[in-house]
């Protein structure tokens, strides 16, 4: 490697033809999969005002604390690279006043972000999601749908050993009781918490539930549950969602210590993880933030929602889903023979025939070989004599059967053919 060759940033990956196929895939059962639930797609900027993460995640979030990249630009505008995807999808359903449109805004994305955090298996400084989100109902009945159309993309792309946790953190009066109990809980032991625990015991100490610390862990467990500060609607609330999700046969387990990572989650909260990713499980998490449009300067409007990791997902779908051979190799031989080759291809692909030809005017055995490695079903060979001819041989590369067609007739005769 000549050390004047620039290389890509820690973190990052190219995104090579071998494998966009499988994203194109994915992104294709994505889109299908929202359109049965009746969800419009939304793209976003890339960057947005930095304000819109301090105050729509929370300045004591480590990705707002720690991962942001964010600079003043010339005009002395904060800005950031966005870190996450629900304040801007947020920002633009209050910008464009799409609730006035309709009382239930249902939209979903695909788009790359952007945090600096260190880099590991499936994790990148630029990564992938997809996510839904939708405003207007506090109802449990957008909570099951949801979920419903996690659990079902994620059977429709062969994930296996799905599991879903769930739990709600309740509603804002009752976090405010319950956050006053868990301190008292934790303050025995704050001196053997994390710098990072420690500062969340005064910001935030439900953010202390999420920790993978082992001596944290052991310390939390016999911590007072939320659900014991549950109000009656917050109960009614969970309770109701549960009975559809049992009405849809998703099964669930009930986690106590869900919490999710931002500041604007409020009620149910759920995150699906897959044994197939071993230690770092998780695929898909989210949950209700119904103060989050208020937060960001909206009219107070419920809201839930989901995100899933593109890469993770990836590392994990059954490799059945393979590449699509090119179904025709067009080898010409001689110089008057290009023109023809050039026109049949062209012809071929306006007929929707997947078609590849030989531009680097390659040798007869070159060119078969390449469409071998290509896995072409047919070869169409055009020699001088086949042109004079007006004629070409059709060489199927998986019996090895070859035969004379005129060339007038050879377009039609692929197209009626079964690939």
């Amino acid at each position: 490697m000549s050390k004047n060759q620039i290389r890509s940033i820690k973190g990052t990956q190219d995104i090579l033809p071998d494998q966009s196929y499988k994203w194109q895939d994915l992104e294709n059962k994505i889109h299908a999969t929202m359109m049965l639930y009746n969800y419009g797609e939304i793209r976003t900027p890339a960057f947005e005002k930095t304000e819109l993460f301090d105050r729509g995640v929370g300045t004591e979030t480590d990705i707002v604390s720690k991962e942001m990249y964010s600079w003043i630009d010339q005009g002395g505008e904060n800005l950031t690279l966005k870190p996450e995807l629900t304040a801007p999808v947020s920002r633009s359903y209050i910008q464009h006043n799409l609730g006035s449109q309709q009382p239930l805004t249902k939209l979903y994305y695909i788009d790359a972000l952007f945090r600096r955090e260190r880099p590991q298996k499936g994790r990148y400084r630029q990564f992938h999601q997809f996510g839904v989100e939708a405003f207007g109902s506090e109802h449990p009945e957008i909570d099951s749908e949801i979920i419903a159309i996690a659990v079902t993309l994620f059977n429709q792309i062969g994930i296996k050993d799905l599991s879903l946790k769930l739990n709600s953190i309740g509603s804002e009066t009752c976090r405010e009781d319950y956050k006053k109990e868990l301190k008292q809980f934790l303050k025995p032991h704050f001196d053997k918490l994390s710098k990072a625990s420690q500062t969340r015991f005064e910001k935030n100490p439900l953010r202390i539930l999420d920790s993978k610390s082992p001596n944290e862990i052991d310390i939390i467990k016999n911590a007072p549950q939320i659900s014991e500060f549950w109000t009656k609607d917050d109960k009614d609330h969970f309770d109701e969602l549960c009975s559809y999700l049992d009405a849809m046969n998703i099964s669930y387990s009930i986690d106590p210590k869900l919490v999710r990572g931002l500041d604007y989650y409020s009620r149910t909260t759920f995150e699906i993880i897959s044994s197939s990713l071993g230690a770092q499980d998780a695929i898909c998490g989210g949950g209700r933030y119904d103060g989050l449009v208020e937060i960001i300067g909206g009219k107070p409007t419920p809201g839930i929602g989901f995100a899933a990791g593109m890469e993770r997902i990836l590392m994990i779908i059954n490799d059945a889903n393979t590449k699509e051979n090119i179904k025709i190799f067009i080898v010409g031989l001689g110089d008057s023979v290009r023109p023809v080759v050039a026109k049949l291809t062209n012809d071929l692909r306006h007929n929707n025939l997947s078609s590849e030809c030989d531009m680097l005017r390659r040798s007869m055995r070159a060119q078969m070989r390449e469409a071998n490695k290509l896995g072409a079903k047919y070869a169409i060979i055009i020699g001088e004599n086949e042109l004079q001819q007006n004629q070409v041989q059709l060489k199927d590369l998986v019996s090895g059967k070859q035969k004379t067609i005129d060339m007038s007739s050879i377009v039609s005769h692929m197209t009626s053919l079964s690939f």
